[in-house]
């Protein structure tokens, strides 16, 4: 009766199954679980498993459920651990964790896609295009006894995010539980993996002196809004820029 139910679903709806197919491989439990017991140094696993709380976590990302809290009233008796568990464990999600578990699943995702022919033809062949910009983890309520007499709303986190635009796939992020960190204390992080034969694009807040130096000694390139307090001198003008399907070829006088 079951594969008779995904024949047909098979047959109306071939991408939505598929999706779904790829989605229960690339976040399969025993994947993610993996994952938590390699990169976490302080959390641990017993009742509550890394991979449930993803569980949990996809059903309000996917809108299934509008909160945390109403999708453990949905699955509490097949979880069996209490609400509370469940919130201790979730704010002690650390950060290398979240990491790893979008890097390496966006790896696997990426792997799948060029399988399929999902991959979009290249922005400049030759190189790798990497963007990076960062994300901001909206304000909460000032909940916390020593919070309520601040007038502003504390920030939660923030991230550098890296995409990869020929997959439309985030493949790397890095970050930051102080929500109110300057982006730039994380650059050390990004260069550590910038590789040879890429190209990274950001927007002006990214553009200091020491980034782009550093990028550049990983035989890598840049393309960066500039930030008008950039020291530098140009050593030629730009006269032309010709593009074409080849790809792009810039000249200077």
């Amino acid at each position: 009766m079951l594969s008779e139910i995904v024949q047909r679903f098979a047959q109306e709806s071939p991408i939505s199954v598929m999706m779904r197919g790829a989605m229960e491989l690339v976040f399969r439990p025993e994947r993610l679980d993996d994952i938590f017991e390699r990169h976490a140094k302080v959390q641990y696993q017993r009742e509550l498993l890394f991979s449930t709380l993803v569980n949990l976590l996809s059903l309000v990302v996917c809108g299934i459920h509008p909160s945390m809290n109403a999708a453990y009233r949905k699955k509490a008796d097949e979880m069996n651990v209490t609400r509370n568990a469940v919130y201790e464990k979730l704010n002690g999600v650390e950060p290398q964790v979240s990491r790893a578990v979008l890097k390496e699943t966006a790896a696997e995702l990426s792997t799948l896609m060029d399988t399929m022919g999902g991959k979009s033809a290249p922005l400049l062949p030759g190189y790798d295009i990497r963007i990076l910009d960062g994300n901001g983890l909206a304000a909460t309520e000032r909940r916390l006894k020593v919070l309520r007499e601040v007038a502003s709303a504390p920030l939660p986190g923030k991230s550098l995010v890296v995409l990869d635009p020929e997959r439309r796939l985030a493949v790397d992020i890095f970050p930051c539980e102080d929500g109110h960190t300057q982006e730039r204390r994380l650059f050390s992080q990004v260069l550590s993996v910038v590789r040879s034969g890429e190209v990274w694009v950001a927007d002006r807040n990214m553009c200091t002196q020491q980034f782009l130096v550093e990028i550049a000694q990983h035989d890598a390139a840049f393309v960066i809004r500039e930030h008008q307090n950039l020291p530098y001198q140009a050593l030629s003008d730009l006269i032309f820029i010709e593009t074409g399907e080849a790809g792009v070829r810039c000249q200077g006088g």
